[in-house]
């Protein structure tokens, strides 16, 4: 069974960085397409950036481009989403997600969700 744990979320204010981490169990990590999404209150969960079983391919949702980063350390299992130049909008739940073979924007694409870690940012 693939679990996934986020950390790194916070308090932090506007103009400012945080970075998440997702760390996976398993020995098949480098197997996963990983992705981050997060859902804002009241909304829907949208996608945010989504990166390729070695790292070599991302892709961002249009409102973080040149913001976020997302990359991934295949030996310690674990995907980053470092944002900087945060805005008020950024704030939500983020959750990294995990899926076979190639990356996805869509929710229901993903088989393996963490439970989220909360970024709040303040005006």
């Amino acid at each position: 069974q693939v679990q996934l744990v986020e950390s790194g979320g916070g308090l932090v204010q506007a103009g400012g960085s945080l970075r998440l981490s997702c760390v996976v169990s398993g020995r098949t990590f480098s197997s996963y397409a990983m992705a981050w999404f997060r859902q804002a209150p009241g909304k829907g969960r949208e996608f945010v950036a989504a990166i390729s079983l070695g790292g070599g391919f991302t892709d961002y949702a249009d409102s973080v481009k040149g913001r976020f980063t997302a990359t991934r350390d295949n030996a310690k299992n674990t995907v980053y989403l470092q944002m900087n130049s945060l805005k008020f909008e950024d704030t939500g739940d983020y959750y990294c997600a995990a899926r076979r073979t190639v990356m996805q924007r869509s929710t229901s694409a993903y088989d393996y969700w963490g439970q989220g870690t909360q970024v709040t940012v303040s005006s």
